[in-house]
């Protein structure tokens, strides 16, 4: 079985990340609030690694089209990943927070791309389904949050730095054992970089998306305190993330079947569909058990929105700029769209509550899904 033992370190690389990215999606949040911040404080933090994120990721994705290595770039990143997060969570002013966070953003945001982006060439290469490998990633995320969380639950969110460290060392040891992608052309240069700005279906469809991207986001960043506010703690935040992406982990190993039947758009526009109805039952609710029972709407929603939207893209770039088009999705994914859904997110839930935040977002997803359907109608939709 030498092609299953050959992606044995990707998986184990997605793993290990991807419970590195638990920690600090599901309790950064709460652990600036331990050290003193408000929510709009807590926003403009969380606004500072999407900001990173709009310049690491195009320039890494660029830097492993032109030297044609995604493994290379991906230890490099882990590596800062880890000298900067030591640095960053010794950190106390929110100045001092903010200036190295940006640090922190700038090698951790481009690993989970570069990850995907290898992952689908590995699977392209191999003839398999690159849900099959990326599921990987989710069962680290749910395996992390549900530990992470009981284990920050007894000894204090301020000791989040350890658990991070560990999973941080482990993607390190595994990327050096990836096998890396052959792509047979000249190096990239800068030049073709603007056959992606001209692509229009491609920058169309980006624009449509980030009306689902801000409201997913914002729930990144602001679930753990609407569950606090509802009165629940951090294990409960820890068991959220759990079923959340055990429902996404469960979509990403069945892709490969539902993938071949229908166009990619009509499952990212069934995923909007179900974004504005998570977003409005999360408005309604008043308990945060009701938060939990309604978690297992993350497969369907960003699971299925992402692997789509993934397709779609791999379809509309062409095979030298791979990399970088998957990291400038990256960059409208996790980068502009975190930054609209962190600082207004982070204004909504301080001034009116997590209710309000959440009723908010289950409109600028709808309107999203309308946008997207109307793309869908228009010749530019129809082209890949």
């Amino acid at each position: 079985m030498p092609n299953n033992q050959s992606l044995t370190p990707l998986k184990m690389l997605l793993f290990s990340f991807h419970a590195t990215n638990t920690i600090i999606i599901s309790f950064l949040p709460l652990y600036l609030n331990y050290k003193g911040l408000n929510g709009t404080e807590i926003g403009w933090v969380l606004a500072v690694g999407p900001l990173a994120a709009i310049f690491s990721q195009p320039f890494w994705g660029y830097m492993s089209d032109k030297y044609k290595t995604v493994k290379r770039m991906l230890i490099i990143c882990i590596f800062g990943l880890l000298i900067s997060s030591v640095l960053f969570f010794q950190m106390n002013g929110l100045l001092a927070i903010i200036l190295m966070g940006f640090v922190f953003y700038f090698f951790t945001s481009p690993i989970g791309a570069l990850g995907d982006s290898l992952a689908q060439r590995r699977a392209d290469d191999l003839r398999i389904s690159f849900g099959t490998i990326r599921t990987w990633g989710s069962i680290g995320f749910a395996t992390s949050s549900l530990i992470v969380g009981a284990v920050l639950s007894e000894i204090g969110v301020q000791y989040m730095i350890w658990p991070y460290l560990f999973f941080g060392v482990t993607a390190l040891i595994v990327a050096f054992r990836l096998t890396d992608v052959k792509v047979e052309s000249d190096p990239i240069q800068l030049i073709d970089v603007k056959r992606l700005a001209k692509n229009k279906p491609f920058i169309i469809f980006l624009f449509m998306i980030m009306f689902l991207t801000i409201s997913h986001r914002a729930n990144d960043s602001f679930i753990g305190l609407y569950i606090t506010e509802l009165g629940g703690g951090e294990g409960l935040v820890g068991i959220a993330w759990f079923i959340g992406v055990a429902s996404e982990a469960a979509v990403f190993a069945l892709a490969g079947r539902w993938f071949r039947k229908y166009h990619t758009l009509l499952f990212i526009i069934f995923a909007g569909t179900i974004y504005s109805l998570r977003w409005f039952l999360y408005a309604a609710v008043d308990d945060p058990m009701y938060i939990l029972a309604l978690q297992f709407l993350h497969g369907l929603t960003f699971g299925v929105f992402y692997l789509a939207s993934f397709e779609y893209i791999t379809r509309l770039i062409p095979s030298i700029l791979q990399s970088t088009g998957h990291l400038v999705f990256y960059s409208v994914f996790f980068g502009v769209s975190g930054i609209i859904g962190s600082l207004t997110g982070g204004a909504l839930i301080d001034s009116y509550g997590g209710g309000t935040l959440y009723f908010v977002l289950g409109c600028c997803a709808l309107f999203g899904t309308l946008s997207l359907t109307a793309f869908h109608l228009l010749p530019y939709g129809k082209k890949a």
